[in-house]
């Protein structure tokens, strides 16, 4: 039986239909606005994977050419490997709805958005988030939602909910809001120097938005009438959790406090196999996912002691002390601007190098949008940078997604194109890592670009 929701959302409404289309999936809806559309399905294993010791959740978001009557580039004229608007869009779809699942559920869960058609106004990344929710929430999987996402653009000082992409080109302010009914649950976007109280001002309208996205869903579960399933859930232990913390509680906190991550880490480890010795020797029946859980309890319960009531952080630093900062320009001879940022045990060398405006890259915006970009930012980090090995290749998801977090804090300061006729590329390669290297490459980025001479309008720190 088919079913259908009507959410008002600003100047714009939202529907949301079941029962049409991919009915042999857990839960599939179709959400449109305008003339933009996106199914969304999700798909939940009955039994856990032998072995399985975490929550194994993938979610994609796809574009179809012909969603915007278009053949797809290239030679084989058939999509390929996923575009960074679709990664993009596949991790922010993914960030809301992780934590929404039960402890314990160790299910492999999919979730698959896809765009059916475009209009060229209308984006469909926030159809995706709110299809991926209502998919969930239709179905009989444990899922702790519906979730809300709403974008939120400031226009002449007015704050627009789902701004077209012509009204974007006008607003100083590109927010993603994603709540549940009464809570915030992720945060992402840019803005042109935004003052704080009006920030905050936009959160506050987002949210009412988003609860109206929630009202919809919840009307559509309730036609569908589906009831959740009751499933296992993998749990430890209570008495394994207490031989870990005898074991383990009262130096813990030393072990995370040692100076330098791979001493760090070595201790950490030192105490993990004592554990592992204790548990097997009255439990011998106990499996690595149990003694590994009944650890992280104690970690878990250490880092919380640590920095909530002693206002201290692993490394014996307060909420206000910094690192030390070291910075270093021109280190690279050929490049056009180099530069080095060290903060702690994290290094990012940064590269610049200017283009004449033509190499800007093209873009297959089917969903609508820019259909360039002159200035660019790629993010890489090998497994040398933590001391590992690993694969070594084409950018991952993170990768891209950091470069991306990265390019829109530096964006607002680069010159525009009638001022600077040129197209700009930072690389960020990631030396060693130990926190926060999206925030290194930011101000390695913005080194490099004052070495290269770009007439930046203002210095940037993250």
């Amino acid at each position: 039986m088919q079913h259908k929701v009507t959410a008002q959302i600003g100047a714009n409404s939202i529907n949301i239909e079941t029962g049409k289309i991919a009915k042999l999936a857990d839960g599939s809806v179709v959400v449109s606005c305008g003339e933009t559309m996106v199914m969304a399905s999700a798909v939940s294993a009955t039994v856990i994977k032998e072995g399985q010791d975490f929550f194994p959740l993938t979610v994609d978001y796809r574009e179809k050419a012909a969603a915007a009557g278009k053949f797809p580039g290239g030679y084989f004229k058939r999509e390929g490997r996923p575009t960074e608007k679709e990664t993009l869009t596949s991790r922010m779809t993914d960030r809301p709805l992780r934590p929404l699942f039960p402890q314990g559920y160790f299910y492999d869960t999919q979730v698959i958005s896809i765009l059916l058609s475009a209009d060229g106004e209308n984006d469909p990344d926030i159809l995706s988030m709110n299809g991926a929710s209502a998919a969930l929430t239709v179905s009989d999987i444990p899922f702790k939602g519906p979730i809300g996402a709403v974008r939120v653009g400031r226009v002449n000082g007015e704050f627009v909910a789902n701004p077209t992409h012509a009204m974007r080109l006008q607003s100083d302010l590109d927010l993603i809001y994603v709540g549940t009914e009464n809570d915030v649950i992720m945060i992402e976007g840019a803005a042109n120097e935004l003052p704080e109280a009006e920030f905050v001002k936009a959160l506050e309208f987002a949210h009412g938005h988003a609860r109206e996205m929630i009202r919809a869903q919840k009307e559509l579960a309730a036609q569908v009438g589906k009831t959740k399933r009751e499933m296992p859930l993998l749990e430890v232990q209570p008495e394994l959790l207490e031989i870990a913390y005898q074991v383990a509680g009262d130096r813990i906190e030393g072990a995370l406090c040692t100076q330098g991550k791979v001493a760090r880490s070595k201790a950490v480890d030192a105490l993990r196999q004592e554990v592992k010795t204790a548990v097997l020797q009255k439990h011998p029946e106990a499996d690595d996912f149990a003694i590994s859980q009944a650890f992280d309890y104690v970690q878990k319960k250490a880092f919380r002691v640590s920095v909530l009531e002693k206002q201290k952080r692993m490394d014996g630093r307060g909420y206000q002390d910094l690192r030390q900062i070291s910075c270093e320009v021109g280190v690279l001879p050929r490049a056009h601007g180099s530069a080095i940022f060290q903060r702690g045990e994290t290094q990012a060398l940064a590269l610049a190098t200017l283009a004449p405006i033509e190499e800007a890259q093209m873009i297959d915006a089917y969903g609508g949008g820019e259909q360039s970009k002159r200035f660019l930012l790629h993010y890489n980090f090998p497994p040398f940078s933590v001391g590992e090995t690993g694969r070594f290749g084409g950018a991952s998801r993170r990768e891209i997604g950091h470069g991306a977090l990265a390019e829109r804090s530096l964006e607002p300061v680069v010159p525009s194109e009638n001022d600077f006729r040129y197209a700009i590329r930072i690389s960020s390669e990631v030396m060693e890592s130990n926190g926060s290297t999206s925030m290194a490459s930011v101000c390695g980025g913005m080194l490099a670009l004052m070495d290269a001479g770009v007439p930046v309008k203002d210095v940037v720190a993250g």
